[in-house]
């Protein structure tokens, strides 16, 4: 059956899926507030990941916990056709400023959709996977879960993600950055800061010398690159030269040759820190690269579809400006959606105490189930649409895998 924009039977599955997901109301904004409230860190999301798993399970799922070696990681699966559709579903909270990326309602949204499409997986010849992923503010949670299997076989993956009021809904053109993130270690040689200040080797002059030369280096970047830096570490007492120096830093761009570039330039400031200052230097990778997102056009168009429904602005967008998810590894190797979820009234950036606030508003958890019903109705059209489910049937990940006779 191939649903079209105007098919009655469009019109009639998703009616049962919006029913659906209204059905689930309450119990996925009690999930999604009580997520809200636990704040849990990347890899600490032991009660967040077990309150979705839990209602997953009530909702008729089996469900697999510490998926890919992660304790905080699970797979909750329904169905058993030769499409696999994976709804990923977040939950890591930002170190003390809580849920200011709105994870609580990215959980809620696929949450809820995989609810009201569960009892419709065998209409649709899908296999529905609900995947936790922890992780994404920092340790890359999907891009460990991609290299332990946990994405073998999908053939489609959708998620949406809050943002400010007044962004499009249109994700056709949209992306977001590669990131890469680093620790620098400089190490000098410690002597009395009154005594024999000409004995010691200072490691943290070298960590504020990489961060003016990184200063002055902005003005020589593509105005979409971004580079940013703090000083985790450069002494403990003013009696002491410090010998030991540490600083975090990441680099940002839309494209992975782009990126390269710019990261191998960040480098170089901090080498000639170290050649000013005579201390050694040693640059490690602190997380995994983040890669850029890709959307998915057919899926984007869905979604579109779906979200002009509920009057929403479907203009094209020019782009995002800024930032990084690891769904952007998952978008490399398999077609993927990553929508942008514009909160009513929400006029003040994320990653701020003021965005954590609006994202347990009841505006908040309007457009969440608005989202939940647009994600469960773009699943059903692109399972029910022939040529679109080949392909994704056909684009289905499978790992590169190494043996002694060579690649696999």
């Amino acid at each position: 059956m191939e649903l079209t924009d105007s098919s009655p039977a469009l019109a009639t599955l998703r009616g049962a899926l919006a029913d659906g997901v209204e059905n689930w109301k309450p119990r996925v904004q009690e999930l999604a507030r009580e997520i809200h409230d636990l704040q849990e860190i990347s890899f600490e999301e032991v009660r967040s990941a077990e309150a979705a798993a839990a209602l997953l399970a009530e909702g008729g799922f089996e469900v697999e916990r510490g998926t890919g070696g992660l304790p905080t990681a699970f797979t909750a699966s329904a169905g058993s056709g030769d499409l696999t559709v994976a709804l990923c579903v977040e939950y890591d909270a930002l170190p003390d400023i809580g849920h200011a990326c709105g994870h609580n309602l990215i959980a809620g949204a696929s949450v809820a959709a995989a609810l009201a499409l569960q009892p419709y997986v065998d209409e649709l010849g899908i296999t529905l996977k609900a995947i936790g992923t922890p992780a994404e503010e920092h340790g890359g949670g999907k891009v460990l879960m991609l290299e332990q299997g946990a994405f073998d076989g999908v053939g489609l993956a959708l998620m949406v993600h809050p943002v400010q009021d007044g962004l499009t809904y249109n994700p056709a053109g949209t992306s977001a950055q590669a990131v890469g993130r680093y620790k620098a270690t400089f190490t000098g040689k410690a002597a009395h800061a009154a005594a024999a200040p000409h004995l010691g080797v200072n490691a943290a002059d070298a960590a504020v010398l990489s961060q003016v030369a990184i200063g002055l280096l902005r003005q020589q970047i593509p105005a979409d690159h971004r580079i940013a830096c703090f000083v985790a570490e450069a002494g403990h007492v003013t009696n002491i030269i410090p010998e030991r120096a540490v600083v975090q830093f990441e680099c940002r761009a839309f494209t992975l040759p782009e990126y390269d570039a710019l990261h191998q330039r960040v480098r170089r400031c901090f080498e000639g820190a170290a050649l000013a200052t005579g201390t050694t230097l040693a640059i490690e990778a602190a997380e995994p690269l983040y890669e850029p997102l890709l959307q998915d056009d057919a899926l984007a168009a869905h979604w579109t579809d779906a979200m002009e429904a509920f009057g929403k602005d479907i203009s094209r967008s020019s782009g995002l400006s800024g930032g990084s998810t690891d769904m952007g590894n998952i978008s490399q190797v398999i077609p993927s959606l990553h929508p942008w979820l514009s909160i009513p009234g929400a006029d003040v950036p994320i990653h701020s105490h003021a965005f954590a606030a609006l994202a347990d508003t009841p505006e908040a958890y309007g457009v969440m189930f608005e989202a939940a019903t647009a994600l469960a109705w773009t699943v059903a059209a692109a399972a029910s649409t022939p040529a679109q489910r080949e392909r994704f049937i056909t684009a289905a990940y499978r790992r590169r895998t190494f043996t002694q006779e060579g690649t696999s």
